[in-house]
């Protein structure tokens, strides 16, 4: 097989592992490929409707496939096995350290997001089809396939850190690392459901699919309806159009007065027919 051609020097373009949600939590419209797939970075974020990872903002953003970046001095996430354990999972999928930046690489580490219809209480629901809940110790867990108060949560955005949010569940307590007990080196925090005031160690940052994201999601329906060709122009107008005329009529459309412009040039061609 031929290799493309380097230099000495030229850095290796690092490969993401990423889950593939669509496959797993059913998505999108059936995808074909294996659970874990590779991508390069520089893919990240090509289109809107592609599988790239943004910040949620806002409590409104929180839906779909998420994950929690955890505050922890090794980046990390919360993931849950098939018993339901909560633990830290370290993150692979991040560039410098930045949370910001961060992605999944294990289905574990994956969480869907639910908005229960009126009401500002989430679920999340883990890779297995169990639901995150925290009993009154403090103890999160996900081992059950009913909601129940135990299994809903709200999101609070963090007032002076913008990007970040405050889980807080039914018993007015957040969602907390603390320092682990392991007497291994480098071991990530325990994950508890119990700190009882906001600090550092209960604030999270929340990535999900950019697909997802409302505002995005929006922008990329306007940009759809803006894009038109000039074939359908002119089936609009019922004639070859000039140049300019598809010009007028293209920035109409972008500004929301396509109708009124294109009503104009209608009426330009009967005052041309009849002059």
């Amino acid at each position: 097989m031929v290799k493309a051609l380097t230099f000495k020097g030229d850095k290796k373009t690092k490969k993401r592992k990423r889950v593939d949600v669509e496959e797993k939590f059913g998505g999108g419209e059936g995808s074909t490929s294996k659970e874990l797939t590779s991508t390069t970075a520089g893919d990240d974020g090509a289109a809107v409707d592609d599988d790239s990872w943004v910040t949620a903002e806002a409590a409104g953003d929180v839906v779909g496939p998420i994950i929690f970046v955890l505050p922890s001095d090794t980046p990390s996430c919360m993931a849950c096995d098939t018993t339901g354990k909560v633990f830290a999972s370290a993150l692979e999928n991040i560039i410098d350290g930045d949370p910001s930046t961060a992605e999944p690489h294990d289905v574990r580490q994956v969480w869907v997001a639910n908005k229960i219809v009126g009401t500002d209480t989430y679920t999340f629901k883990g890779h297995h089809g169990k639901y995150l809940g925290c009993d009154k110790y403090g103890i999160l867990s996900a081992n059950t396939e009913a909601v129940s108060p135990l299994e809903t949560f709200h999101c609070i955005p963090t007032a002076d850190t913008p990007g970040t949010f405050q889980v807080q569940n039914l018993r007015d307590t957040f969602i907390t690392i603390k320092p682990s007990t392991s007497s291994k080196a480098n071991a990530l925090p325990e994950i508890r459901g119990d700190g009882d005031q906001i600090t550092f160690n209960t604030t999270l940052r929340i990535r999900m699919q950019a697909r997802f994201k409302p505002k995005l999601k929006a922008n990329k329906e306007e940009k759809a309806r803006e894009k038109i060709s000039r074939k359908e122009l002119e089936e609009a107008v019922g004639r070859r159009l000039e140049d300019d005329e598809v010009r007028r009529l293209k920035k109409a459309r972008r500004e929301g007065d396509y109708h009124e412009a294109l009503l104009l040039i209608k009426v330009k061609n009967k005052h041309d027919k009849y002059s």
